[in-house]
């Protein structure tokens, strides 16, 4: 077995060892090569559970948040998804193997382009990067069955629960700091929202408005 192949075990190991047991997710994330996603001097790092830095000061999630992250979501192949920060694009991959359309916005131009780059070399049909603010979500497109915040914020969105589902799931992570979060699980029912906090987490904070290019 190669070194690449046996790296590839161990990531798919260590995904299922941190709680990672949905079998369609399983098969999502052995799908998309984390290794297209990380560039530069990390790239060797890429099958490591662990976050990475990306541009403009952002991250590559670490792969079992991804994956405890897209568990709870609870996606299934007839769901619209949104995704709030794309970062390397590499979650809205997962997704996309997952869900029948994914949109997918951030802040940072650069990042959008290269991730872009990444989705249409593996040849992904489904999904839609969108260069924006995504504190508003994405109005046009609503409403989603999912949608999924990879970056922090004091509370949920008003605008990003507006523009969930009845019956629809938003898992995010909430915190004052960048030192104390949590993973929370929002589901829609008619009369209001059902919060579950999942675990502790740390992402970088979610920005308003649209980077400088």
């Amino acid at each position: 077995m190669s070194d690449l192949a046996e790296r590839k075990m161990q990531f798919l190991f260590t995904l299922r060892s941190k709680g990672i047991s949905n079998a369609r997710v399983l098969a999502a994330m052995e799908k998309v090569d984390r290794g297209m996603f990380v560039r530069g001097h990390f790239a060797d790092r890429a099958y490591e559970d662990m976050p990475l830095p990306i541009a403009s000061g952002q991250t590559i999630s670490q792969p079992s948040v991804v994956g405890l992250m897209t568990q709870a979501l609870e996606v299934s192949e007839r769901d619209k998804v949104l995704e709030i920060g794309t970062g390397s694009g590499y979650q809205a991959a997962v997704l996309s193997h997952l869900a029948r359309r994914v949109y997918t916005i951030d802040r940072h131009r650069n990042l959008t382009r290269a991730a872009q780059e990444v989705i249409t070399a593996l040849g992904i049909p489904n999904v839609t990067v969108v260069t924006g603010d995504g504190c508003f979500g994405m109005e046009e497109q609503a409403p989603f069955d999912r949608i999924l915040v990879t970056a922090a914020a004091e509370d949920p969105p008003t605008p990003l629960l507006a523009q969930l589902k009845v019956g629809g799931i938003m898992v995010l992570p909430v915190g004052q700091s960048d030192q104390v979060q949590s993973l929370i699980k929002v589901v829609r029912h008619e009369d209001g929202f059902d919060y579950e906090e999942l675990m502790p987490v740390r992402f970088v904070p979610l920005v308003e408005g649209l980077a400088e290019p």
